[in-house]
């Protein structure tokens, strides 16, 4: 019996939807919007909303979950480029870092105030190959 078992599985294995959730929640940090079909976005709404109250705790038990989450990866920094951070100078920094960054400070102080609900999903016209319906997640404003 599969009682309690709501993961969606969306034809794939679950290596491949952890991974694709993680590009997908990592996405949708730095770029605030997402365009994708309707059943992923369903999927990855519960996910999206628990990062932004794990963000809002912001302990290094919750940083660490969203770490997680996301499958962040941190590139290291030689020396130079550590001393270049320390004075502000974040180039250096991969994409996963400011995810983190974008996440914790700027995300977690939007939504301070508010309970829940922090995604909206869009729908688009269908996908002209497949048919397949389209729409876009974003959090909102």
């Amino acid at each position: 019996m599969r009682h309690q078992k709501r993961t969606v599985k969306l034809n794939r294995n679950g290596s491949h939807r952890r991974c694709m959730i993680a590009n997908m929640l990592k996405a949708l940090v730095e770029h605030g919007r997402i365009e994708t079909t309707v059943a992923k976005a369903k999927a990855l709404r519960p996910h999206a909303d628990r990062l932004i109250t794990m963000a809002k705790k912001n302990t290094l038990a919750t940083r660490r979950a969203a770490i997680s989450k996301m499958m962040i990866t941190y590139n290291t920094l030689t020396s130079k480029e550590a001393r270049e951070v320390k004075k502000g100078n974040t180039a250096s920094y991969n994409t996963d870092r400011k995810v983190m960054g974008k996440l914790f400070d700027e995300l977690s102080q939007r939504y301070i105030a508010r309970d829940g609900g922090y995604t909206r999903i869009v729908r688009k016209e269908n996908r002209q190959g497949d048919s397949c319906p389209l729409c876009i997640i974003e959090y909102i404003q």
